[in-house]
């Protein structure tokens, strides 16, 4: 196990270097700046566009605005709000909060112009179907010699989608909220039961298809973040005299980090902040995934026959996952003080949190927001891997992606942390390449449906509709 540990997280190290930081910072700037900060200017018409304002039951696609938004989220508002930021702060210190909030700003952009290819350049399956994501928008909008690159998302896609992460950090906070306390040795044994009642619940629901996961996310998703930013709130209040203190250090120490406590970090990028910026950026993106590819598989999906409107409602998606989720999490780590006590499996740190604030009942709420958030991430990557499974396999294959995604859970919920998240750190690099790349060739072309979108508006509120 230490050796698989080790090769992680080499793996993981050599997948963040400074070529992809540029590709994915410097990329999304370029959108960011390209689109003249469209997040900022046309936030508002999204809000009216994720309300179904502008729905129409006849157009193209197999959801609705708002279950795309809801099945992409679902995937991102998971354990990277709660293990992943406190792994960040735990290794980082406050300062970290502070990179994963410009990697969300950056992430807008690329959500946006990734989200609207996917619209663009939808692709028909082996089937015939109608279908969005990289793999389609790079073989439908960069043509056929650039197909290496929409085969390079799919495979590593299909990784990328194993629920890992998730399960693993599930099972810690049963054995660390639930069978500890309670008297229950955790062994092989008991992980093994938890990966199979894990493995039922999943099953049962992934094979019933996109529709019955949006369904199931729509529901699960807005009263999980309701409930999770509740919780969050009443530990801020109990510790109303340390956010102040705790808040201005997210700045203070995203320049002048005093924290950091891992050396692995600390020889990238030259130094100690360029160390703190790599963790930042690195848990921004597990957290939002903006840039990695997946949320364009779900919102390829939508009901829609206008591309920049997709792709205003999926640039939400960083906003509510790392600027607002995230956010409380870091607070309620900071403001408790548990981030000083060198725990690095995140949800243990988490749930020490709310034991602090709320003794005795606090970690069980929690529990059941890890549950709910873990549960719906697994509805929705089984559907990412299918897709790209279905791109390099065929349509008719497709179902055999369920197989590998159940193994997974199983290895999952028997295999450290450490090794997992580096995993997933690695192969969610090499899920960036591709989709970056493309995006930042096509984007001239979504600039251009832009225009169009925006003049139809303005000529739709010169007439009084």
């Amino acid at each position: 196990m230490e050796q698989l540990n080790t090769i992680s997280e080499k793996f993981s190290s050599l997948a963040w270097g400074i070529p992809l930081l540029i590709l994915l910072i410097g990329g999304g700037l370029y959108l960011l700046v390209l689109s003249r900060f469209l997040p900022f200017r046309y936030f508002g018409h999204a809000i009216k566009v994720l309300r179904g304002k502008y729905d129409d039951p006849n157009d193209p696609g197999e959801i609705s605005h708002f279950k795309a938004l809801t099945t992409a989220l679902s995937s991102t508002i998971g354990m990277g709000n709660i293990s992943g930021v406190a792994l960040a702060i735990a290794i980082g210190g406050p300062g970290a909060m502070f990179w994963m909030w410009v990697s969300a700003i950056v992430g807008m952009s690329t959500k946006f112009f990734t989200s609207t290819l996917a619209i663009m350049y939808r692709g028909k399956d082996s089937n015939g179907d109608l279908q969005g994501g990289p793999m389609y928008f790079i073989r439908e909008g960069l043509g056929k010699h650039w197909k290496f690159l929409a085969i390079m998302f799919s495979f590593f896609g299909m990784l990328g989608a194993l629920p890992v992460v998730n399960v693993n950090q599930l099972k810690q906070a049963i054995n660390d909220i639930i069978l500890i306390p309670n008297g229950v040795d955790v062994s092989f044994s008991t992980n093994l039961i938890i990966a199979a009642i894990l493995v039922v619940v999943t099953s049962v629901v992934i094979l019933g298809g996109l529709k019955r996961i949006s369904n199931i996310a729509s529901k699960m998703v807005p009263s999980m973040v309701i409930l999770y930013f509740i919780l969050v709130l009443i530990i801020l209040c109990l510790n109303y005299t340390e956010v102040p203190k705790y808040f201005f250090m997210i700045f203070s120490d995203a320049f002048e980090p005093s924290h950091l406590k891992e050396e692995n970090y600390r020889d990238v990028l030259g130094g100690v902040l360029g160390a703190l910026i790599l963790l930042g950026i690195k848990r921004g993106a597990f957290s939002n995934e903006a840039g990695i590819g997946t949320a364009p598989m779900a919102h390829g999906a939508a009901k829609t026959d206008e591309p920049v409107r997709e792709g205003l409602v999926a640039m939400l998606g960083p906003v509510i996952d790392t600027l607002i989720v995230c956010t409380l999490t870091a607070l309620a780590i900071l403001v408790t003080g548990v981030w000083k006590t060198g725990d690095l499996n995140g949800v243990s740190l988490t749930a020490s949190a709310f034991q602090n604030a709320m003794p005795g009942f606090g970690q069980y709420l929690l529990m059941i927001c890890v549950f709910i958030f873990s549960i719906s991430s697994l509805f929705s990557y089984a559907y990412y891997g299918k897709k790209c499974m279905s791109f390099l396999a065929g349509a008719h294959n497709k179902h055999y992606y369920n197989y590998i995604y159940i193994l997974s859970i199983i290895l999952a919920a028997t295999t450290k942390f450490e090794v997992m998240i580096n995993f997933i750190d690695g192969i969610f690099a090499f899920m960036a390449i591709p989709t970056m790349i493309a995006t930042i060739i096509l984007a001239p072309k979504v600039v251009k449906e832009l225009k169009v979108y925006t003049h139809k508006l303005k000529t739709k509120k010169s007439n009084g509709r």
